[in-house]
């Protein structure tokens, strides 16, 4: 076997290498947010909206099979960049339903539940009868009792492991999968019994991470207390006042085109509520992009930069 270039990952060797490996059996009939969705195949043509959905098939090498992208939040990281700049771009924001139809796509990927409706890229029983399978990531799920009571990284990975079955690329989603554990598993934990606010955005009435989505489940494996652990939901509208009165050791500052990590240090410095704060005034922040702050194949890398920013603090024990 000749050598390999440096920039193949583990993902897409193990893809060339054992390509047959545990084929997934067609039609292949799903449960996904209290839809059932059955693929005759694997998919072809895909539509991805919102970046979770488009980086989850970068990273399992099927950037071929992505025939348009829409609302996407920010930049992919630099190993996927050369993939993703070659994808067509539908809309900035979400495209409308005729607008995906134009791409003729076999499958919409999406990383919101709302992304699908009459006003957006269509509804899933419409493109479900027009021929056109849809997915909508397991942890955006709202309707109960499809609604994750807790989102843990083995959700996560059962996420990446079902995509890899869907489209017959089950060897790289195993060996991605394998890659972030072993990423995960180097994280280490801070035992210093400090707290944290995850200040998403707004600011009249901050957005902030509560007790059970990707915020939580990153924050946790940190060592971080959650201010807002007790609100079982993924993020929910807080108050400044209660934001003060919980004086958290630390704020995550979720970095985004529209509300930047500096436009909300300022914010908080020029706050006269906020400025008082413990994190504020000693510059006690740990930031990383919005992509990264949702539910997807970033979450292990931005926790494991955040354990290294959190280090970088030096906080007192």
């Amino acid at each position: 076997m000749r050598p390999l270039p440096y920039a193949l990952s583990f993902a897409a060797f193990a893809a060339l290498v054992t390509p047959s490996l545990a084929d997934t059996n067609y039609p292949l009939t799903i449960e996904n947010c209290g839809f059932s969705v059955t693929f005759p195949a694997a998919p072809q043509r895909a539509v991805t909206l919102k970046s979770t959905a488009t980086e989850m098939l970068l990273a399992l090498g099927l950037a071929d099979k992505i025939v348009g992208v829409g609302f996407q939040d920010g930049p992919v990281p630099a190993q996927w960049a050369e993939k993703a700049a070659a994808l067509p771009v539908l809309a900035e924001k979400l495209p409308s339903q005729e607008v995906v139809l134009e791409a003729n796509p076999d499958f919409v990927y999406a990383g919101w539940e709302s992304n699908f409706a009459a006003d957006g890229a269509g509804e899933r029983a419409t493109l479900g009868d027009l021929g056109v399978a849809t997915y909508v990531s397991p942890a955006a799920c709202r309707t109960e009792p499809y609604k994750p009571a807790k989102l843990s990284f083995d959700d996560l990975f059962a996420q990446i492991e079902e995509m890899g079955t869907i489209f017959n690329v089950e060897p790289a989603a195993t060996a991605f999968v394998a890659e972030q554990k072993t990423e995960l598993a180097a994280i280490p934990a801070d035992t210093r019994g400090l707290t944290a606010l995850w200040y998403s955005s707004g600011t009249k009435t901050p957005y902030v991470g509560a007790g059970s989505g990707a915020p939580e489940m990153m924050l946790e494996k940190l060592g971080l207390t959650n201010i807002m652990a007790s609100v079982d939901d993924g993020w929910v509208s807080a108050s400044w006042e209660a934001i003060v009165d919980a004086n958290p050791d630390v704020i995550v500052l979720v970095d985004a085109a529209w509300n930047s990590a500096d436009q909300k240090k300022k914010l908080l410095a020029e706050n006269p509520i906020t400025s008082k704060l413990d994190a504020v005034i000693n510059g006690r922040y740990l930031v990383l992009p919005f992509p990264a702050s949702e539910a997807g194949v970033r979450n292990v890398g931005a926790t494991a930069d955040m354990a290294n920013q959190l280090k970088a603090l030096n906080l007192a024990p």
